[in-house]
């Protein structure tokens, strides 16, 4: 995709590097020559420019964007001109970031649909990982549901998920099992690397170090790993 971001700061630069090693034509565009300096020579182009001249926009292919994302997080009125001059200008998909409840509703005003809050997101993921302090990794579906990886527990090992009874015990769904293996490399090196089994079966036996990934209530969740 031909993606334009605005703003390149500590949320627009990582995406746009993030999006440009996954295969797309990015753009970044930032008021400060130094953050532009920065990321030039790693992404498709990086253009000094003040977002909200509606002139200046010449000098940008708006109208042949696919996607433009506004993540300009210091001025909020600088980022609501610009997403309004996008608006006008363009026909691309738009996400923009919100600095504020009042910034949401002017966005959504303008029939912004796709709005992200950074830093609320973050610390939400952070408290998930406080919260779960024995989950490996904690991915929120939505308010009520996760996706969780935990180690299997020492009296699981050996057992099948079908003997351990997980779904009618603890009320969550096994998903697949993370396993670690140790393999040889081409130059006869032992290593270590993390193998995905898959989706388990009723026989599918759970083998010491497994990380079992599960599907379920956040509520759950927290009561299984209450009994670690």
């Amino acid at each position: 995709m031909k993606i334009i971001i605005f703003g390149l700061g500590n949320f627009g630069t990582p995406l746009a590097l993030n999006l440009t090693e996954t295969g797309n034509e990015v753009i970044g565009v930032d008021l400060n020559m130094d953050k532009v300096n920065l990321v030039k020579e790693k992404i498709s182009h990086a253009i000094c420019m003040d977002s909200t001249n509606e002139l200046a926009y010449r000098a940008l292919p708006i109208k042949e964007a696919d996607m433009v994302v506004v993540a300009i997080g210091e001025n909020e009125g600088a980022a609501i001109i610009t997403t309004a001059i996008i608006k006008k200008l363009s026909k691309a998909v738009v996400i923009s970031r919100s600095l504020s409840p009042i910034h949401d509703t002017v966005l959504q005003a303008m029939g912004i649909e796709k709005i992200v809050h950074p830093e609320q997101e973050a610390a939400e993921r952070l408290t998930n990982k406080i919260n779960f302090k024995k989950v490996v990794e904690n991915f929120e579906i939505d308010t009520n549901y996760s996706i969780s990886e935990i180690k299997a527990q020492k009296e699981f090992v050996g057992k099948t998920i079908e003997e351990v009874r997980f779904r009618e015990t603890h009320r969550l769904n096994i998903i697949t099992v993370i396993r670690r293996r140790e393999k040889t490399n081409l130059i006869g090196s032992k290593m270590v690397s993390n193998e995905v089994i898959g989706l388990p079966t009723r026989e599918t036996k759970i083998e010491e170090g497994d990380v079992l990934v599960v599907f379920g209530l956040n509520k759950d969740i927290s009561n299984l790993l209450e009994n670690y």
